[in-house]
């Protein structure tokens, strides 16, 4: 009994925390990918005719950001789902 006070304020952090945590995953994975692209988009313009390999790079990491974007999409719309159940239908 005398933890419940403790305990309840606890919970009530974790579960308004939750929505902020995943937002900050969701932006971090984005900037970093944008932020390789255009360092590699800067070598390739640099680099001029000879940025071939950059330039490949380029579109291989382009093609990785769709799909880590799509990824990421996924998770975080099961993840809001699942903690709108919880919020829901407490137990």
């Amino acid at each position: 009994m005398f933890i419940l006070p403790i305990l309840v304020i606890i919970e009530m952090i974790s579960y308004l925390s939750r929505p902020v945590t995943l937002s900050v995953r969701l932006f971090a994975n984005m900037l970093a990918g944008h932020t390789m692209l255009k360092v590699l988009g800067g070598f390739v313009v640099i680099m001029g005719f000879g940025g071939v390999l950059p330039l490949s790079l380029l579109v291989g990491i382009t093609a990785l950001e769709f799909l880590i974007a799509f990824l990421q999409a996924y998770v975080f719309a099961v993840l809001s789902c699942i903690y709108l159940n919880d919020a829901l239908h407490m137990h």
